[in-house]
């Protein structure tokens, strides 16, 4: 059994690590799976790649602050790198005859690059299934209704997909309802619930360990994601912990691989400056810096906010709010049922994050799961693309899982 996996990967790696886990539990658990990834992720050759998973590499693109796509590494317009993309999908699909494409977040792709090879399937290899892998938030409701109406997305998961796989929950956030999905569209959507990551390559006592935190100390881990657009975020939280009353605490910073150089030699030296704060770039193992800490400091990206809540850490995100209100959006409705506490980032000071943080620090009320996190999302999934392949799902399916997707019919 063959699965192609499209990850556009336009800012920082967030679909990548997302696209790698859902990859190695399907490994896991489908036994004559394999799967070939294409990506145009810098940092995919960085993590520890399971057997039976091989990958493409195509040309980088990156997405600014304003959300214009632009190359990030060949002197070559945007058009011409879209073109090659495209090709070189293509030219995959056909070689590698996928019994099934999952794709990230795109039905088209960026700048439609899928085009060519949804039409390509569709006419020659129509026993393909064709599975779209929705997050929970994509952004507002307005700018993600006006982007499907205006790139025909409605139309593509009708004509060419199977099934849409939203990894959330309904009651955090209802895709069919907040986006006005048809109701051809919203038959085909199945709320997974958030992914849980595996465990870490090691325990929380061996980091801590390492990290030479005492049994009495407490340990705050601060992670920008990426890191691409992190600065603000790690200058802050020197500053803070350079008060005294910060002192109470050690610290350990992973800037991420994404972030400026500049911006990277600059916090370095300012973190050098605090004895109880440790610096590192990046990580492939952040599971278990996350189990090592007893609270974290991050941005509210799909991946970290539900590392960090799977293993029941005390949350304080400071979200992305361009160019996407998604950050946000993900944040304020997280924050609202009791799972963080959220910090606007306009609103961010190193007094008021470090008196925050030394509020939840005091509490002792740490769980292992977050209450009310439906953490089922893996399992779902290759429930969902095992049985796609082998038949469609029935009622019963859906029922065996205790999802029942409900869609919405919006009237507009």
């Amino acid at each position: 059994m063959r699965l192609m996996v499209y990850s556009h990967d336009a800012f920082g790696l967030g679909n990548i690590r997302r696209m790698l886990t859902i990859c190695e539990h399907l490994l896991s658990s489908i036994a004559d799976l394999s799967i070939l990834v294409v990506s145009g992720s810098p940092m995919l050759q960085s993590f520890r790649l399971p057997p039976r998973l091989d990958y493409i590499k195509i040309p980088c693109l990156n997405r600014g602050e304003t959300g214009e796509i632009a190359v990030k590494y060949l002197q070559a317009d945007v058009a011409e790198t879209i073109k090659m993309r495209s090709d070189l999908i293509l030219m995959a699909a056909m070689n590698f005859k996928p019994d099934a494409i999952l794709v990230d977040k795109k039905p088209y792709g960026i700048k439609n690059e899928l085009v060519t090879t949804l039409k390509f399937l569709k006419k020659h290899l129509p026993e393909t299934k064709l599975l779209l892998l929705l997050r929970d938030i994509l952004d507002s409701p307005e700018k993600t209704i006006s982007e499907w109406q205006e790139h025909g997305f409605y139309q593509a998961v009708d004509r060419f997909y199977d099934q849409i796989l939203v990894v959330g929950m309904p009651e955090v956030f209802d895709i069919c309802r907040e986006y006005q999905f048809p109701e051809k569209v919203a038959q085909k959507v199945r709320y997974c619930g958030y992914l849980r990551k595996e465990p870490g390559l090691k325990s929380r006592e061996a980091r801590r360990e390492e990290l030479q935190v005492q049994e009495h100390e407490q340990l705050v881990l601060v992670t920008p994601g990426g890191g691409e657009d992190g600065y603000h975020l790690v200058d802050t939280y020197l500053t803070g912990a350079a008060q005294e009353a910060a002192k109470a605490f050690r610290s350990v910073i992973i800037c991420g691989s994404e972030m400026p150089a500049e911006h990277r030699d600059r916090l370095y030296q300012k973190a050098a400056l605090n004895p109880q704060v440790e610096m590192l770039d990046f990580t492939d193992d952040l599971m278990s810096y996350i189990d090592a800490a007893d609270a974290v400091v991050c941005m509210s990206g799909y991946n970290t906010i539900t590392e960090v809540l799977s293993l029941g850490k005390r949350t304080i995100a400071i979200p992305r709010i361009k160019p996407a209100s998604e950050q946000l959006m993900r944040a304020e409705k997280m924050s609202k049922i009791g799972l963080l506490k959220m910090i606007h980032p306009q609103k961010l000071t190193p007094k008021n994050l470090i008196e925050l943080l030394l509020s939840k620090l005091e509490k002792t009320d740490c769980c292992p799961v977050s209450p009310g996190l439906d953490l089922g999302g893996l399992p779902r999934i290759s429930h969902y693309i095992s049985h796609l392949l082998s038949n469609p799902l029935s009622s019963i399916d859906i029922d065996f899982l205790g999802i029942k997707p409900k869609p919405t019919v919006i009237v507009q």
